[in-house]
Formats: C-alpha cells, sequence, structure tokens
C-alpha cells in the first residue's frame, strides 16, 4: 500500500541479561530490530548553566500498529545515533488512530 507518510528504518535495542562464569549478572549483548517508523525531531533543552555542553537531544518516533512489544527500557537507534526510550510508551486507542501508527515513543540523549 502506498503511503503519503515518510518513514525511514530506526533499530530497537533490547537489553539481554547474561551470567558471567561466577553466576554474577552481566549486560550482555542487546537484541536488534529494524522497524520503519516516523522521527519527528523533537526540541534541545540546556540541561543548565553549569553544564553548558549537556544538551538533550529528543525524537518523538511513531511505531507502526503492527509492531508488537513493550519498549520499555529499550533503546533507539535514530540515523545512527543511539537514544534511550522515556518511560514505557502505549498505544493510541484503534478509535483515535485511523493511520498506521498508534505509538509515539518519545526518545532522548544527554550529552555533556
Amino acid at each position: 500500500m502506498l503511503s503519503l507518510i515518510p518513514t525511514e528504518t530506526v533499530t530497537v535495542l533490547r537489553p539481554s541479561v547474561e551470567r558471567d562464569d561466577l553466576g554474577e549478572i552481566t549486560e550482555g549483548e542487546p537484541a536488534r530490530e529494524e522497524v520503519r517508523c516516523v522521527v519527528c525531531p523533537g526540541a534541545t533543552f540546556d540541561m543548565d548553566a553549569t553544564r553548558p555542553e549537556g544538551v538533550t537531544v529528543a525524537y518523538t518516533l511513531h511505531f507502526p500498529k503492527t509492531y508488537a512489544g513493550s519498549l520499555r527500557d529499550c533503546s533507539v537507534e535514530v540515523r545512527g545515533t543511539r537514544y534511550d526510550v522515556v518511560g514505557d510508551p502505549q498505544r493510541t486507542t484503534d478509535a483515535a488512530t485511523p493511520g498506521p501508527f498508534d505509538m509515539a515513543v518519545e526518545v532522548t540523549r544527554a550529552d555533556g
């Protein structure tokens, strides 16, 4: 189906937990999943005057209705840069989203 809404591929990075030789929990290589989303740039905010180089860079990603799964504690690579998902994104009701996208996901990155 032809869509007039431009999408681009982002990569969802889902954390995985492994155990080392002593049985201690370590962070393993994240599972990677590519998804076609609508990418909307967000605002840039100064964190505070004591960190002049610290900037929050954010996007709002609109995930398709076909995407299954939670994004809680995940990261997303957008245009080659890794961002953290804010909170636990929830889907909008079907009645309120006649188009193919029903989950707005805010992602953020702090520099500095």
